[in-house]
């Protein structure tokens, strides 16, 4: 970890590099009024809208939309399993596992065609009180347990002793999208009828505490976090059913869930402050956390530290390399199948348009995990064994 001084404000940084674009948010972050004690910054650092992915802000009395993101409660679920892959064929991994996870779950951009039952969907909020979660009660029931585009993906994983893993990442679908957009607009209107200080041209407009605004896309930021758990949760039992009907006595190990784009009231050096974790994850002291790889690599299983230096979180994957643009233009398609087939990973990459997923546009995994091996200790090593992505 290294440490420097931008705008006399500490900021801790875990990255052997961070590329010029999300060093300029980094200062744009040092300039905020209410920033708290100093900013931290994870080993997958890249750059984002408004905030750099892998950043960790915490601020006194205010929230800031853009420093969530808009996929808010995205995040990660495991699960293992007493099945060992070898003992999994060739036929049944592709014909029947594969095959009956792409036909129960909807990818990218696709909906389940019927509504899913309302009993799905988080339970316990004031929908009512929620005006653009209301406005989606209809849509969300069908993009309850679809996995959506971009860097999302379902893998079949094994770890040291072969046995099978499933992971998940995945979010609040347009949901969360939906409602920091709407948000982050108001906050802007807001900043600007203030006055405010905060530069409109950084793309960090905030909302107050004890203002109805702040307070209204709090308990909606909620609701898309626990949404996207729900989200996850369909997804794996879905998964998990078409593993018991293809491999007989198939057994499941509790679910890990951990999510990376939020914003939580947290006590850290004395002082209740709003931690923004946007491409971050927790990792208070014995909290179990997953840090995947990119396509074609490692992803861990992790116990937290719980350092303060970096509010108790740590990195929520790789971390991108090189833009979509950028490894569209740049990577060699045949390679990278190449690279998947030799490890004998079952993947869908086509076209070169799929080079935007590949594991050459993300940072090395084992770096960053050596980066922050005073956040987390590794629990369990996973190696892919069949990817699908969004």
């Amino acid at each position: 970890m290294q440490v420097k001084m931008i705008n006399d404000r500490p900021v801790k940084i875990w990255a052997d590099e961070v590329e010029d674009s999300a060093m300029e948010q980094i200062a744009n972050l040092t300039t905020l009024p209410f920033l708290y004690h100093h900013l931290a910054i994870m080993p997958d650092v890249h750059t984002g809208k408004g905030m750099p992915i892998g950043g960790v802000l915490a601020c006194v009395n205010a929230v800031i939309p853009n420093a969530v993101g808009v996929d808010i409660g995205c995040g990660m679920c495991a699960v293992k399993t007493n099945w060992h892959v070898a003992d999994i064929s060739t036929e049944v991994l592709r014909k029947r596992i594969m095959r009956g996870i792409r036909k129960r779950i909807p990818l990218g951009k696709n909906h389940h065609k019927l509504a899913q039952d309302e009993s799905l969907l988080p339970q316990g909020h004031d929908i009512d009180k929620l005006e653009i979660v209301k406005r989606r009660q209809v849509a969300i029931l069908k993009e309850i347990g679809t996995l959506g585009g971009g860097n999302h993906f379902i893998e079949l994983q094994k770890d040291e002793e072969g046995l099978l893993w499933i992971m998940i990442h995945s979010g609040s679908r347009n949901l969360g999208k939906q409602v920091g957009d709407y948000y982050n607009q108001k906050a802007a209107k807001l900043n600007k009828l203030w006055y405010s200080q905060v530069s409109p041209n950084i793309g960090l407009p905030f909302l107050p505490v004890r203002t109805p605004e702040f307070t209204n896309y709090w308990a909606e930021m909620q609701y898309c976090i626990d949404f996207a758990l729900c989200n996850r949760r369909v997804m794996m039992t879905r998964i998990e059913e078409v593993l018991a009907d293809a491999l007989p006595n198939i057994t499941f190990e509790p679910m890990i869930n951990i999510a990376h784009n939020y914003a939580a009231w947290e006590n850290h050096f004395g002082h209740d402050v709003i931690v923004h974790r946007k491409g971050a994850t927790l990792a208070r002291k014995g909290t179990t956390g997953i840090i995947p790889g990119s396509q074609g690599t490692a992803s861990y299983i992790v116990e937290g530290l719980g350092n303060p230096d970096s509010f108790c979180s740590c990195s929520h994957g790789a971390g991108r390399l090189m833009s979509r643009t950028a490894a569209i233009n740049n990577l060699n398609l045949n390679e990278e199948v190449a690279h998947l087939e030799s490890l004998g990973i079952v993947h869908a990459i086509r076209c070169q348009d799929d080079m935007q997923e590949a594991s050459g546009a993300y940072k090395d995994i084992e770096t960053v995990i050596h980066n922050e091996a005073d956040l987390v200790k590794v629990k369990t090593r996973l190696l892919p064994v069949a990817v699908i992505k969004g």
